[in-house]
């Protein structure tokens, strides 16, 4: 897959995003992007271009998003610089990276079948010459097994090694190194050294060393691939929900399937039983039960009443529904948890970004360590130069970085699946890392302690008479206090000609009849009749009749005392800072042992306490919801909003989870700290693997076989020790 290198801004044109602002993005297919030094060289030939604002590359999806500003430079020309860098790039598309990953995993796939095969054989006949050798075997003999080894070994070597060595050359021709030239030089020098050992018909030749290494290399490349390909494939499942086709209500009341992206804001969409929602919107007529849990976690279905929203990706599990649609396409709710998925990967935190810098160090030193190696041999130590060439090659293949270069990736891929099957996703690279370090908690409370969604309260101490007919009335709103009334109350007749008062509430009939429902003053209450509201009120007015209050409770979270007493428990200092009134706040604190608790918090009071925290040497973590807790979300050291909560929130939030649970947020902290401590274990093993193997290699006592499956262990070791999340993905309040 390439592109000419001359590429016009043209032939682009139809995938640039204007942004209004004088600024334009693109999104491109990188194939070759395999590790963390091709990150950094793209993005660093990329940043250094004119005009350019942004470049970002996402591993996993092999993307390259890129901003520039117009009338700088243009598309063709950035990547026509990319092509010379040796990595051709195509307009980025969902199918397109499909179609790349199936074709380059069955590629790895077949080289590593024939490495595999080869390896195996040529194991074999070694396995022969050297029984052989302490058994007398004939050298004619010996040769025999070395021609039929070279036969095997030379054409698998030349097929099984074309992933690196057309990377390498890709390298070369752009006038840089990269972590597949090592690798190539290693496998063609053992391959020619051993072909010229046969031919001088010596007794050592090292075709195995060099198909094992193959073999190896392949094995874990193709891992590599089928673990990012299942983090990619969670978000091209949720991409393919949400392009099914839409029924769509036209005018004259005909049925049209139209695609779900096609879908305007306002059209009326039909859901029949049973199937999955196509767009964002609310329902306009009928009543049924949805099945959230694709994006809540939840198993069981939520009733769903006309004024209710609904979003794309789940599932319509009761009647048919109408629905009204607020948005379609790249604006609903289910693209948004695609981006965020993506998101994950997207950043690179302060240890990737170490790992990095090695990577960067590793083609320079390791060349310049394998030819010391050689030439202190040779030179000064007195061996022929085939044995002090083969001591130089052992010190190319062992020194590969492979195991730093997946220490911190492997474990962030691990981290954000486990979180993601907890309907926790991470927006920033390195949110994980920050989660870690906390050590206190600083918590809002309505819709982030709570549910958000106010219930009746009290409904036994009401008469049947003045629920039916505030329910009557309520009908006619979409208003959320409403909605709940109706929730509590079920079905009812819905008044005629009602009339909505903005911000007062609802009214019908005549002066002399009127029937009033919504604030106290408006209902004409005095400002100290009633109980004292803990919570929202509605307030019923006939004529004749005393006014009847409604009061409206918005529940704790199932589990969020478990949390509060978990946090508790880890050493997590908790406060509770809201903007709701005294004696709502106070009454949440003692219910769930807050001591430090503050009402009516402005943003400006959250931002004051989070700063003095800081100073007083705490790490935070901010858990909050809504618009006014969004400064005090980008301000803490780390930050996780609900899904429910507004959209600023979770743009500001590193961390957004899913349902009504907050043993989300617990399962969020424990992986974060896992996997901090995997980051350290898989740092040091890869340390340790260097600093015990490198000695060996340079000092002579490693063969280019040995060195091999050592190198390709230490890699084995660090994947495997990323997948020790254990029981660190279980929800600690279950």
């Amino acid at each position: 897959m390439s592109r000419p290198a001359d590429t016009s801004a043209d032939d682009l044109s139809a995938f640039v995003e204007r942004n209004g602002d004088g600024s334009a993005s693109l999104n491109l297919l990188v194939n070759d992007v395999h590790c963390a030094r091709c990150i950094a060289t793209i993005e660093r030939a990329m940043r250094a271009e004119a005009g350019v604002v942004e470049a970002r590359v996402n591993l996993t999806a092999r993307r390259l998003h890129l901003s520039w500003r117009e009338g700088v430079t243009d598309p063709g020309a950035l990547v026509g610089r990319l092509a010379r860098l040796g990595y051709p790039a195509l307009p980025y598309s969902p199918a397109a990276l499909s179609g790349a990953g199936r074709r380059e995993e069955a590629v790895l796939l077949r080289a590593l079948a024939v490495a595999g095969f080869a390896a195996g054989n040529v194991m074999l006949l070694s396995v022969s010459v050297w029984a052989g050798g302490e058994s007398g075997m004939a050298d004619t003999t010996r040769a025999l097994m070395h021609w039929i080894s070279a036969l095997i070994a030379l054409p698998a070597i030349a097929y099984a090694g074309l992933p690196f060595f057309r990377s390498a050359a890709g390298a070369l021709a752009a006038r840089r190194v990269n972590m597949d030239l090592p690798i190539s030089v290693a496998i063609v020098v053992t391959g020619a050294i051993s072909l010229a050992e046969l031919l001088a018909e010596r007794p050592d030749v090292y075709f195995d060393a060099a198909l094992m290494l193959l073999f190896f290399l392949l094995t874990g490349r193709y891992l590599d691939l089928r673990t990012r390909g299942a983090m990619r494939a969670t978000a091209e499942n949720l991409s393919a929900l949400a392009a099914q086709p839409a029924s769509v209500l036209r005018p004259d009341g005909v049925c049209e399937l139209v695609p779900a992206h096609a879908v305007r804001p306002g059209a009326r969409v039909l859901v029949a039983a049973g199937e999955r929602v196509p767009v964002d919107g609310y329902i306009l007529s009928g009543r049924t039960v949805i099945d959230r849990s694709l994006l809540t976690g939840e198993a069981t279905p939520e009733a769903a009443l006309p004024g209710d929203k609904v979003y794309a990706g789940t599932v319509n599990a009761g009647d048919p529904v109408t629905l009204a649609t607020t948005a379609a396409g790249d604006g609903t709710v289910l693209t948004e948890i695609v981006g965020l998925v993506e998101a994950a990967e997207q950043g690179r935190s302060a240890y990737i970004r170490l790992a990095d810098r090695a990577a960067r160090l590793y083609a320079p030193v390791v060349h310049g360590l394998a030819l010391l190696a050689f030439v202190g041999w040779w030179g000064l130590g007195g061996l022929p130069p085939r044995e002090a060439l083969l001591i130089g090659v052992a010190v190319l293949i062992i020194t590969c970085p492979c195991a730093l270069g997946l220490a911190v990736p492997a474990v962030q891929v691990v981290a954000c699946n486990r979180l993601l099957k907890h309907g926790v996703l991470v927006k920033a690279g390195d949110a994980l890392e920050r989660l870690a370090a906390v050590d206190a908690v600083l918590l809002d409370k309505t819709g982030t302690l709570t549910l958000g969604r106010p219930e009746l309260a009290g409904q036994e101490a009401l008469s049947e008479d003045d629920l039916a007919a505030a329910a009557s009335l309520a009908s006619s709103s979409r208003h959320p206090l409403c909605r709940s009334l109706l929730r509590a109350v079920g079905p009812a007749p819905m008044c005629e000609d009602v009339r909505e008062e903005p911000a007062m509430g609802l009214v019908s009939g005549s002066k002399t009849d009127e029937i009033r429902i919504g604030n106290r003053a408006w209902c004409g209450v005095s400002a100290d009749a009633g109980d004292g509201p803990e919570g929202p009120e509605l307030w019923l007015s006939r004529p004749g009749r005393d006014p009847v209050q409604f009061r409206f409770a918005d529940h704790l979270r199932p589990d969020a005392a478990a949390f509060v007493s978990w946090l508790k428990r880890q050493g997590f200092s908790v406060e509770l800072y809201s903007g709701d009134g005294p004696v709502a706040v106070r009454s949440t604190a003692e219910s769930l042992e807050i001591d430090i608790w503050k009402a009516e918090a402005r943003p400006a009071d959250k931002l004051a306490r989070l700063e003095a925290l800081k100073q007083a040497g705490h790490r935070v973590l901010m858990v909050g919801d809504g618009l006014n807790d969004a400064p005090s979300l980008a301000g803490a050291d780390a930050s996780i909003s609900p899904a429910e909560g507004a959209d600023l929130a979770q743009t500001a939030a590193d961390i957004v989870f899913q349902g009504e649970r907050l043993g989300s947020v617990a399962v969020a902290i424990r992986i974060a700290r896992r996997a901090r401590r995997l980051v350290f274990q898989n740092f040091a093993l890869a340390a340790a693997y260097n600093a015990f193997a490198v000695p060996l290699a340079v000092s002579g006592n490693v063969t280019p076989l040995i060195a091999a499956a050592a190198m390709s262990a230490s890699s084995i070791a660090v994947t495997l020790n990323a997948l020790r999340m254990g029981r660190a993905g279980r929800n600690p309040l279950s």
